[in-house]
């Protein structure tokens, strides 16, 4: 019976998986349009890490 159970289990899990799989491709893709405020934070924030990881390597070096 647990046996069962479980493979019941898994089964709705994946139904529900395709389900959700198959509304995302469903949906139009240019319905979606990225905030510009968050674009501009996004920019910023990886140029930031970007300088923070040169920085971060040369004292790797340093250490060796």
């Amino acid at each position: 019976m647990t046996l069962w159970s479980g493979i019941l289990a898994v089964i709705s899990v994946n139904v529900v998986i395709v389900f959700y799989i198959y509304a995302a491709m469903k949906e139009p893709s240019d319905k979606h349009e990225p905030d510009p405020k968050f674009l501009a934070d996004a920019k910023a924030s990886i140029k930031q890490s970007g300088a923070t990881d040169v920085d971060s390597s040369s004292d790797r070096a340093k250490q060796e």
